[in-house]
This record gives structure tokens, C-alpha cells and sequence, in this order.
């Protein structure tokens, strides 16, 4: 079957699924194979529960069934079907990357630009491979817009994703020490994220420029890049608000409130205000975006536990993030203070001297209490006596009664895996 026929029976499908427990009658199934797992072990399950073809690429189910159809390899027949129906309609896509930011940033994006337009956007994290292609097939006939989030581990994975979703717009929220170990390094991490660039440029993309951050103004070789941040030299020039609660910043004279914590939020907010006034939404309509803006969950959360403020960001975390949202806490609150870190993981021969460094940072400040949670912060050399360390979780909840805290600012920030919201259930 070639992709064409593909696509036909796609458009008559009520969609596709890659997970039998999710399957909805009339979808198709596609047989994904990952490292723990071989879906065409469960094509004939999803027939059973409604599925209407499984896409298999084991020879021996081949003509198994006569609702398998067969490929050579169902991953890239989901890319390829992606990207034919990606094609099939005018829809802008507008591409996300960067090491810390991207969905809080596709967040705000998508809030913005629902005030004028017929808006999609990449579900929670499926932002890989896989994630991206499930995110395209999404697109309507009346899908003015689609706002795709690209995550990438690697060098070459950006280029990939960028040919599956064919940007017309594309931007690098930063470039940040996250995914060490499989970059190879920081400059690893730099020409991964920048291929949004190079494809960008190679296919007369508009590029929207940090010009603040002076890495990325180096990588971006496009004449069509459109500029935003405080340097005075930008075509969109904001001023950052200094507050004590949550973000805010001012452009051509508008002052735009958030519910975003956090300085490190500002570019997140200042791009994202960028593509709203590009694709001429009044201000008073980006303003109402913003009033609607909600973030995923454990994303830079302010939450009230117990008379204590919980400033919850603990969905992923590496070293850039990390000290971000540290210095970000420790310029809000002035007193009774407490930080609750966990892990931060890929990071490869670089994670003991990152994790290292971040202790280093916490020596001689003004904390009430440092909870060092994980195997590679429990590591680590430690001088003040409000550090204390616990190999997991559960071993902070039976050691410390966190509900027993009162009238606290506390920062939880530390990568998914560590499980630090569970602290509060």
C-alpha cells in the first residue's frame, strides 16, 4: 500500500492510536516498536476492540488478518502518513525547540493565538519521533494553525523532526546543559537545536530571533529573522518588570501581566507576545490569552499547601533550569526559604560535576532548609548544615513531615523521574 492509499483510510478513520489500552472504535492502529515492547504483539487486540486496520511490519503476520496491513516499517509509515497529511492543508506550523521553556512557551503560544485563530497544538509532551507525527495528523481542514513542540536528545534528531513537520515559523526558546549525555556536550546541545534554523533558512522559514541571547544571533544565518528581547536593536523590544509575584513586562507601552512565576519565564513570555503581534493580534487580545494561559502540571505551579507557598516545577529539570529557577526563588522571597531538588538525569560523565555545582551555588545562603533528593545529589560534597540528603522520595516523606511546615516559601524543582509532587499528595 502505498502512502496515498494510506492517507485515504486515515481520512476515513475516526484517527490513529499506538496504545491498545487507548484505542477508540473506527482508528488505526500502528504497531510501534520501542525498547520494552513490540506492538505488533498486540495488532490482532486492537482489531478486537474496534480498531479498524493495524498497520504490522512482522513479516509473519503479513497476511495474517485481513485488517493488517503490512509495511516495512510501521514508525515511518506514521512519519510519512504525517507528513502527507501535514501537506494536504494551508495550515501555518509553527516549531518549538530549545533545552528548557518549550511547553510552558507552546502554552502561551497557543493560548495567544486561539483569541483570532482556529489553533492545535502538540499534547502534553509528544514532542519525539513519535509524538510529533500524532501531533500533525491532529490537523483539520479548518486548522488555521498548528503549534508543534520538538524535543531532541541528540544531533540530527531536530533536522528529522523539522522534514516531518515542515515549519513555517520556528524558534529556539535557549540552549541549555540538558540531554549531556546523548549531545555529547554543550556545544553538542547548540548545533542540535539549531538545525530548526538551518531548515528553516534552507526553506525560507521565518526565524524568530532571541536577540539577547548571543548564541543564538551566532547560529542564525537567515536574512528573514524577525528579532524580539530587551536589546534595543530588536524589532520587538520588551522591558521586564521587576515584581514580587508573577511575571510582567511591557512592550510599546503595554503593560502584560502573567500567571507565570519566574524571571526565566521572560523570554518564554516575550516570544511568545512576538508571534501573537507577527500575526497581528491586538494587544488586548494577547492580554486575554494570557488571562486564559494554564501551563501542564508540575510546570512552575504556585500552589498553597499548609500556609506555605510551593512553587511546584517538577516536571524535568538540568542544570540550566535548575539554576534559573533557583536564582529565579531566591530574588522572589526574602525569608524562610526552603529548596526541595531532586536528581537531574542524562547528564552522562557530566552529572557529578553538574550536581556538584549546584551544591556549590547553595553553600553560605540564606535557607531555612536544602533537601537534596536522588543518588547523584546524595553524592555530593556538602558544608552547611541545612543540607540534608535522602536517596528517594520515599525516604524524605519518612524522615521529614513536610505538612508540618508553616508560613514556608518553598521551591520543588527536579526531573521527572525523582516523583517530588508526590511529597504533597
Amino acid at each position: 500500500m502505498d502512502i496515498q492509499e494510506l492517507h485515504s483510510l486515515y481520512l476515513s478513520s475516526s484517527g490513529v492510536s499506538i496504545d491498545t489500552r487507548k484505542i477508540n472504535n473506527n482508528e488505526i492502529f500502528f504497531a510501534i516498536k520501542g525498547e520494552n515492547f513490540n506492538g505488533n504483539d498486540y495488532a490482532l487486540e486492537a482489531i478486537k476492540k474496534g480498531a479498524k486496520f493495524s498497520i504490522v511490519d512482522d513479516p509473519k503476520l503479513k497476511d495474517a488478518n485481513k485488517q493488517f496491513i503490512y509495511v516495512k516499517d510501521s514508525l515511518r509509515s506514521l512519519q510519512d502518513l504525517s507528513k502527507i497529511h501535514r501537506s494536504s492543508f494551508d495550515t501555518k506550523v509553527i516549531g518549538i525547540t530549545g533545552s528548557n521553556g518549550k511547553t510552558t512557551t507552546k502554552n502561551l503560544v497557543y493560548s495567544i493565538l486561539s483569541e483570532n485563530y482556529k489553533v492545535i497544538k502538540t499534547k502534553g509532551n509528544l514532542n519525539n519521533h513519535i509524538g510529533v507525527p500524532l501531533s500533525l495528523l491532529e490537523i483539520k481542514e479548518d486548522t488555521e494553525l498548528a503549534v508543534i513542540e520538538m524535543g531532541a536528545n541528540h544531533i540530527g534528531e531536530i533536522k528529522e523532526l523539522c522534514e516531518i513537520a515542515m515549519p513555517d515559523i520556528g524558534f529556539i526558546t535557549n540552549y541549555g546543559l540538558a540531554h549531556l549525555e546523548g549531545f555529547g556536550g554543550y556545544e553538542g546541545v547548540i548545533k542540535g537545536k539549531s538545525e530548526i534554523f538551518r531548515y528553516l533558512t534552507e526553506n525560507y522559514g521565518q526565524i524568530i530571533l532571541n536577540n539577547d541571547d548571543q548564541i543564538q544571533v551566532n547560529n542564525c544565518k537567515g536574512d528573514l529573522s524577525i528579532t524580539y528581547g530587551e536589546n534595543k536593536d530588536s524589532d520587538y523590544v520588551f522591558e521586564y518588570i521587576k515584581t514580587d509575584n508573577l511575571l510582567k513586562l511591557k512592550y510599546d507601552g503595554f503593560e502584560f501581566k502573567s500567571n507565570l512565576f519566574g524571571e526565566y519565564n521572560f523570554q518564554n513570555l516575550a516570544v511568545s507576545i512576538t508571534i501573537g503581534k507577527l500575526l497581528e493580534i491586538s494587544n488586548k487580545d494577547i492580554q486575554n490569552g494570557l488571562d486564559k494561559f494554564t501551563n501542564d502540571s508540575l510546570r512552575s505551579e504556585v500552589i498553597n499547601f499548609n500556609d506555605n507557598k510551593i512553587i511546584m516545577d517538577a516536571y524535568n529539570a538540568n542544570p540550566t533550569s535548575m539554576l534559573a529557577s533557583i536564582s529565579s526563588f531566591e530574588s522572589k522571597m526574602e525569608k524562610n526559604k526552603i529548596l526541595i531538588i531532586g536528581d537531574m538525569y542524562e547528564l552522562g560523565k557530566f552529572s557529578k560535576n553538574e550536581h556538584q555545582k549546584i551544591v556549590d551555588y547553595l553553600e553560605n545562603k540564606d535557607y531555612h532548609k536544602v533537601f537534596l533528593v536522588g543518588k547523584h545529589f546524595s553524592e555530593c560534597n556538602t558544608k552547611a548544615n541545612y543540607f540534608s540528603k535522602y536517596l528517594n522520595t520515599d525516604e524524605l516523606s519518612s524522615s521529614v513531615a513536610i505538612k508540618d511546615f508553616k508560613n514556608m516559601n518553598i521551591l520543588v524543582k527536579g526531573s521527572r523521574g525523582v516523583s517530588l509532587e508526590s511529597l504533597f499528595n
